[in-house]
């Protein structure tokens, strides 16, 4: 009896002995929490492996988020992407890729795990010209995809964490003139979400005075934010000669400089004549909210300026009675037009 307790007690402990390395092998040391391309979360259809530091998740979703088109032989097990004119090729489980006829090293091969095949993260990523890091505080894998910094900062602006300038939002670094930038997207008419060079993510203003950035949905809003920030001052006195260092009454000019200066950050100079030398020229039929409309005015040529606000609508000042207002864009006001400008 004492003897075959002693056998099975060997055995149970040879067979955990024999047991405990491949439990350990299959435990990743550094779970990873999640994968994001451009900051948006992929969702996957299994769970990322982590074998030997490298990332493995599943194929499909890895090239197709990042533009590319698979087929898949399942006879041979290998996968062939199309990206433009990148052709990448690969057989599941070899330590070498073909792209473009160039053979790429694979450190961690590809393999089917649990029904799917699971093909190196980076590997994968970078042979399809997107850049990955690791976010240690977050345990994720980020992906950022090859895009075009086609966006040239014109002024010095702040690289933001959220999209406004309150002390919640933390300035993570200042971008000099001439720095390229790549726009996410629109957050509004005064914010663009933005990457750097360097692949750091953020958020910037879209006021016309910091970068070269524009779009039509863009001016639009803008424009709409112009007209509202001047809706504010309807019935406003007007003051011929009035004082720029206060709102409490304006002359034609000093309107709207205020307007475009506190709105867009756009400085315009003091008289109506010289604001007319600003931007660009624009005809009459292709007006468009926030272009300046110039006419002449108290004998001058240029002596009068007010703000296109579409609809055939002008947003100007020039009377005592009426102060800041709206109206038509009639035929008087027509036959008194000098030029129009845009700013922006």
């Amino acid at each position: 009896m004492k003897f075959q307790k002693k056998a099975m007690l060997l055995l149970l402990l040879t067979s955990m002995l024999y047991t405990a390395p491949a439990y350990a092998a299959t435990t990743p040391q550094t779970p990873v929490t999640a994968v994001y391309l451009d900051d948006q979360q992929l969702q996957l259809e299994a769970q990322p492996l982590l074998v030997n530091d490298t990332v493995l998740v599943p194929m499909r979703k890895l090239f197709e988020a990042q533009g590319a088109k698979i087929t898949w032989n399942n006879d041979t097990k290998t996968v062939k992407a199309t990206k433009g004119d990148l052709v990448l090729t690969y057989h599941i489980g070899d330590q070498a890729a073909n792209k473009n006829g160039h053979s790429l090293s694979v450190a961690v091969p590809g393999q089917i795990a649990g029904g799917y095949t699971m093909m190196p993260l980076r590997f994968v990523s970078e042979a399809l010209g997107s850049t990955v890091k690791w976010d240690t505080a977050t345990r994720a894998v980020r992906i950022y995809s090859a895009v075009d910094y086609d966006t040239t900062i014109l002024y010095g602006v702040n690289l933001r964490s959220l999209p406004d300038s309150s002390a919640q939002s933390t300035v993570q670094q200042m971008l000099s003139a001439g720095d390229k930038v790549h726009v996410v997207r629109e957050v509004d008419a005064l914010w663009l979400e933005v990457r750097t060079q360097d692949n750091k993510s953020g958020y910037i203003s879209a006021k016309p005075k910091y970068s070269n950035y524009t779009s039509a949905a863009l001016v639009e809003r803008q424009g709409n934010e112009l007209l509202a920030y001047g809706e504010k001052y309807l019935g406003t006195p007007y003051e011929f000669g009035a004082a720029t260092d206060q709102t409490s009454t304006f002359d034609c000019s000093s309107f709207v400089g205020h307007v475009f200066k506190d709105m867009l950050a756009i400085d315009l100079p003091r008289v109506s004549y010289n604001q007319a030398k600003e931007g660009k020229e624009v005809g009459i039929h292709e007006l468009r909210k926030g272009d300046l409309l110039f006419f002449s005015a108290r004998g001058l040529d240029i002596g009068h300026v007010a703000i296109y606000a579409g609809n055939n609508q002008i947003l100007h000042t020039y009377s005592k009675e009426l102060g800041v207002h709206y109206e038509a864009l009639s035929d008087k006001w027509k036959k008194r037009l000098v030029t129009a400008r845009r700013l922006f």
